[in-house]
């Protein structure tokens, strides 16, 4: 499905749009938001992650329509690179998520394959709740920063953004953090 060419229109509706016009929103909204989410579902493979991609990228149309100029692309361009780059963002996250479980926890994966038991899940519970307890323990800098990177999805250079540090004080917390956080694990097993 090919967006119809109307970028005349489109930078119309930005303009709209960064008065505050809800009804440009919509308009903009309506006009690209199947062909976006198609492309992050390909990116994701996964429906509710494409969907919050979506969602993360029209907030940020509407919250910074203001700051767009023609520079920037076409204002379909633009947005499909917005796309692409959260889409990109979230798996990347997504991966390094897992990688986070798996690091500080490498004794409780079980290559073996899928749960068979009740009690499986049981421990699978019990180790979560470990793993959380943990992470409690962290100095808050630290805790902060761990969440915010492997939670939250961002990189360390959004984080030290969002906090106003510098990125080596970001990336410093939070390799401090995991270590002290794979020395609490292995101290709780």
């Amino acid at each position: 499905m090919n967006p119809p060419q109307t970028t005349k229109e489109d930078l119309e509706v930005m303009h709209r749009i960064s008065r505050r016009d809800r009804q440009a929103f919509a308009e903009l909204y309506d006009r690209y938001a199947d062909v976006l989410y198609s492309m992050a579902l390909r990116i994701l493979n996964e429906p509710l992650e494409a969907g919050d991609v979506i969602h993360d990228v029209f907030v940020h149309v509407w919250n910074n329509s203001g700051l767009y100029t023609s520079e920037l692309g076409k204002p379909f361009s633009w947005i499909l690179s917005l796309t692409r780059s959260r889409a990109i963002d979230q798996l990347r996250a997504r991966k390094r998520s897992y990688r986070f479980v798996h690091d500080i926890t490498p004794e409780m994966v079980d290559e073996s394959g899928p749960l068979e038991h009740p009690q499986d899940h049981a421990l699978s519970y019990e180790e979560s709740r470990l793993i959380r307890s943990a992470v409690e323990t962290l100095p808050l800098e630290q805790r902060q920063a761990i969440e915010m990177a492997f939670l939250g999805g961002m990189t360390q250079n959004q984080i030290a953004e969002s906090l106003r540090q510098p990125p080596a004080a970001i990336r410093a917390r939070i390799r401090r953090g995991l270590v002290k956080l794979r020395q609490e694990v292995k101290e709780m097993l």
